[in-house]
């Protein structure tokens, strides 16, 4: 394999674990690569560490602070290498995982995104595996199926620590979307997954720590805030940009966002507005939830709070 492959990692106040990231990609077991660390503005040591490597291939650029968005984005701009691999500052990569990402690109060259599969730490540091449905069973590798359906009944099928992007599709779809905080990285890959084949290897590649600190998902979702690809998809399919074949899983797909979005908002007691997000969501696979929540989003507002205020100090009493 001649394939180069540009590694990009995110930097922002990291310094308990970019340490341990930086060492998962020199620990592979291939060793043509460049990794280019972005640094957001930290404002601990976590550039100092980076800076303590001394290894050619690691470059290091600072910018102001502007997001993860832009972050990697700028580091793409600065990539050499005509594959680029996306590692979060908090995660880690299994030894094997570039290999298998380059025996994927040999194999399966119409994709438009690689990814192995990946464990996710609870807040103990205990892993488990990613919930991944639709998709053959282990030792399986090849072009998923339905990447929309999978994400639609388990756990997105591609996470930002896993995906290898060849660079000229990456440009096409004019990188990750900046000026969010929330979803970026699922914009990007289902608006790669709507023009192109994903291919997927069961080989455990990635670990996601959850326990991490300054992660993006320890903040609370504004009830206002719609996943950029829900908007996304939903202007694909008014336009007519959708295959048939694709148009039942992608509503799933949404419909799963805007349920998730759905149950912040109804513990906010924003119950009109939890009332026109269901009304929204097309689902047939969880017609069930979206009627109990529907239910509860059309109850009084005072019975409502009763039984929202109960059923916190209930969980509550159980952790004690």
């Amino acid at each position: 394999m001649t394939e180069k492959l540009s590694v990009i990692i995110p930097l922002y106040n990291k310094e308990n674990e970019i340490k341990r990231s930086i060492y998962s990609v020199l620990n592979q077991t291939i060793q043509d690569f460049e990794i280019i660390i972005v640094d957001d503005n930290s404002s601990d040591g976590g550039l100092a560490i980076v800076k303590s490597f001394h290894d050619p291939r690691i470059s290091c650029i600072e910018q102001e602070h502007r997001g993860v968005s832009s972050t990697r984005n700028h580091g793409v701009n600065l990539a050499s290498g005509d594959f680029i691999a996306f590692l979060d500052a908090d995660d880690e990569w299994m030894p094997l995982h570039l290999e298998t990402i380059l025996r994927l690109i040999k194999t399966f060259p119409e994709a438009g995104m690689f990814a192995t599969a990946s464990k996710i730490t609870s807040e103990e540091g205990k892993p488990r595996w990613t919930i991944y449905k639709n998709i053959p069973p282990p030792p399986w590798e090849g072009l998923m199926p339905d990447y929309f359906r999978s994400g639609s009944l388990g756990e997105d099928p591609v996470n930002a620590s896993t995906v290898v992007i060849p660079k000229k599709i990456f440009h096409e779809m004019g990188g990750f979307p900046e000026g969010y905080w929330y979803g970026e990285d699922t914009d990007l890959f289902g608006r790669i997954a709507l023009k192109y084949p994903v291919a997927f290897s069961w080989e455990f590649g990635a670990l996601y720590h959850v326990e991490a600190s300054n992660r993006s998902s320890e903040r609370k979702i504004p009830v206002d805030y719609e996943e950029p690809f829900v908007t996304t998809a939903r202007l694909a399919l008014l336009k007519g940009d959708v295959r048939e074949d694709l148009k039942e899983s992608l509503h799933e797909f949404i419909a799963k966002k805007e349920i998730y979005r759905c149950y912040f908002v109804l513990h906010e007691g924003n119950l009109k507005a939890a009332q026109i997000i269901l009304n929204q969501c097309r689902t047939k696979l969880r017609k069930n939830e979206k009627m109990l929540l529907l239910i509860l989003a059309k109850l009084p507002p005072p019975v409502y709070y009763f039984l929202r205020d109960l059923r916190q100090n209930l969980i509550k009493m159980i952790r004690k």
